[in-house]
């Protein structure tokens, strides 16, 4: 049946025509939602991780059940890239005023505010959708997650210490964490889930130092404002505070020799991260916040190292 045939054909070339005119469409697309959820950029999805990743393995004893680390890493991923989207969101006329920020995809109208908005909801609900195979405790703890979440991105709009805000949202995740694998939240939990917060004030605010004059230029607040020629001092306290609630931590745990050491290692860190911000200079406090994905991981390889050497 030739008349067949050439139908056959004349279609498939219609299907070959479509595709190249829309693959490059959705490509582009999907390369913006890529940017939109900074995917590109790891750090954050670090950052929320590592606290995470401490709970797990304190509460588990060294041992975390595979599917709740699954979840979890899963989780922190998508809760990331939803936040990113948030903040885009409620800082899209913001950010067309800081040469940083200037050039995302929604500020930039590469992306409509609905279709980020979808994007936003989409994620949470991949999240959500993870959070019901674990127990209701756990269920209920994650309502908080997403309140703190979406209320961080507008909180440097009514006080100067949104990083205090970002830090409880980053980590509710131990709480969580210990909900999800013991059914329960001992004082440990609460000791790493303050720790996770100073930290966060600590790196966050490194971070706000990139942005302080453009910030205080535009009316945005952050602790990089309020400590002024203070911050570098405040920082450090901060690191100290961090690394002594680390310790009260071991001894609660009754860690060995390996975690203390790499408490040591990742003070190293801390020390060098105020030598970057000496001098304050945007290049250098980025850098600085960037490092403390090492300290992260430096505390994350001493806890699963002592309990290995424990097992």
């Amino acid at each position: 049946m030739p008349g067949l045939k050439d139908f056959t054909v004349m279609l498939s070339q219609k299907f070959k025509s479509a595709r190249k005119k829309t693959w490059p469409v959705i490509k582009q697309r999907l390369y913006e939602y890529f940017l939109l959820t900074r995917l590109h950029k790891p750090i954050g999805i670090f950052l929320l991780l590592w606290p995470a990743l401490w709970a797990l393995w304190i509460a588990a004893g060294g041992v975390p059940d595979i599917s709740i680390l699954f979840i979890f890493i899963a989780g922190v991923i998508l809760m990331r890239s939803a936040g990113c989207v948030v903040n885009d969101l409620a800082d899209r006329n913001i950010d067309l005023h800081v040469s940083r920020t200037n050039k995302r995809p929604l500020t930039a109208g590469r992306i409509g505010f609905t279709e980020a908005l979808t994007v936003a909801f989409f994620l949470v609900l991949l999240a959500f959708l993870l959070v019901l195979t674990l127990n209701p405790f756990t269920i209920k703890l994650s309502f908080v997650a997403l309140f703190l979440a979406i209320i961080y991105p507008f909180s440097k709009r009514f006080t100067y210490l949104p990083q205090l805000f970002l830090g409880a949202a980053f980590g509710w995740a131990v709480p969580m964490a210990f909900a999800a694998q013991t059914g329960q939240i001992p004082v440990v939990a609460w000791m790493l889930f303050l720790i996770t917060v100073l930290w966060a004030v600590v790196y966050d605010t490194m971070y706000a130092m990139v942005d302080r004059e453009d910030d205080i230029r535009i009316g945005v607040k952050s602790t990089a404002i309020l400590f002024e020629e203070a911050d570098r001092l405040i920082i450090g306290i901060l690191q100290l505070l961090v690394l002594s609630a680390l310790v009260l931590v071991g001894q609660r745990i009754d860690a060995g020799t390996i975690y203390y050491a790499a408490l040591a290692i990742s003070s190293v860190f801390f020390f060098y991260q105020q030598y970057l911000i000496k001098d304050r200079i945007r290049e250098k406090c980025f850098q600085a916040f960037l490092n403390n994905h090492w300290f992260g991981a430096t505390v994350f390889a001493g806890i699963v190292l002592d309990y290995y050497r424990g097992s």
